[in-house]
């Protein structure tokens, strides 16, 4: 299933895709998406529901973040080898982790706002992991089964915030409009293999980024269990799994986002998304 949440902002509605592509609205059976509607009984009743029987939703209508009421939003940094050789970085021995405020999140449409007296923000897309059934102290064999699907993610991040305001990636991953996620939620049925994925990302038409799953250093079930080893995981929370080579940090010479710019990107199966960037 692909499951989305469309409408105006702060009033979105549930819906899924059907076979064809077709919108189709979910309102009168749930009144949302949120955290709750992703654990495995939720996505069964979901999946239980005759899709033809559902309104079909005219036009196009503006999507949102695809689920509402993420409590946690942990991203894994340096986790393809490449991406961390391009910024000068050891490779790391276990999975970097650290987290982005939840109110950086935005849709798969929306315009990235640079913030105040920003110069250095940079881009990075990411395959993101939704969780399902919460996760705590899972096996690597079992963490899989924890998942309920897959996102398309990208992290935006102000290098200057970052690493020259204290060393804290907190601040330079949590500007508002950081954290475009969607356009939905792909559940892990219709994901064969979440290693085997490319993704990428261009900037005003020219690739910036390119890589695959396959090449990430720790891979999804690695992530969740390793997560839950510090953390629990709950339903609805959300992992972006790091980037791969290409960033603006990483070239000769360095490329910022500056307003006016317009970035694309996608993950194989999981959806595109399109952003213009706007001034402060």
């Amino acid at each position: 299933m692909k499951l989305v949440r469309y409408g105006q902002k702060g009033s979105e509605k549930p819906g899924l895709l059907d076979g064809d592509g077709n919108l189709r609205d979910l309102s009168h059976e749930f009144s949302d998406f949120g955290a709750e509607s992703m654990t495995s009984q939720a996505l069964q009743a979901i999946k239980d529901l005759d899709i033809k029987d559902l309104p079909m939703v005219d036009g196009k209508p503006r999507l949102g973040v695809p689920l509402t009421g993420i409590g946690k939003l942990v991203c894994i940094g340096l986790n393809y080898s490449d991406h961390a050789k391009e910024l000068g970085a050891d490779t790391p021995t276990e999975p970097v982790i650290f987290m982005k405020a939840t109110s950086s999140l935005t849709g798969p449409f929306d315009d990235i706002r640079l913030p105040r007296d920003s110069t250095r923000t940079d881009w990075e897309v990411e395959l993101a992991i939704v969780i399902g059934d919460a996760a705590s102290y899972v096996s690597e064999d079992d963490a899989i089964n924890h998942v309920a699907g897959f996102s398309t993610f990208i992290d935006l991040s102000e290098r200057d915030f970052q690493n020259k305001r204290g060393g804290q990636w907190t601040k330079g991953k949590s500007c508002d409009t950081f954290g475009p996620l969607g356009p939905w939620i792909v559940t892990r049925d219709e994901i064969m293999d979440p290693q085997r994925l490319s993704l990428w990302l261009e900037v005003d038409g020219r690739r910036k980024q390119y890589g695959n799953t396959e090449l990430m250093i720790f891979g999804v079930s690695q992530i969740v269990s390793y997560v839950s080893q510090f953390m629990t995981l709950h339903p609805g929370d959300v992992i972006a799994t790091g980037t791969p080579p290409g960033v603006g940090a990483g070239m000769d010479p360095p490329e910022y986002l500056r307003a006016g710019n317009r970035i694309d990107a996608g993950v194989d199966g999981l959806g595109n998304q399109s952003h213009f960037v706007v001034g402060a």
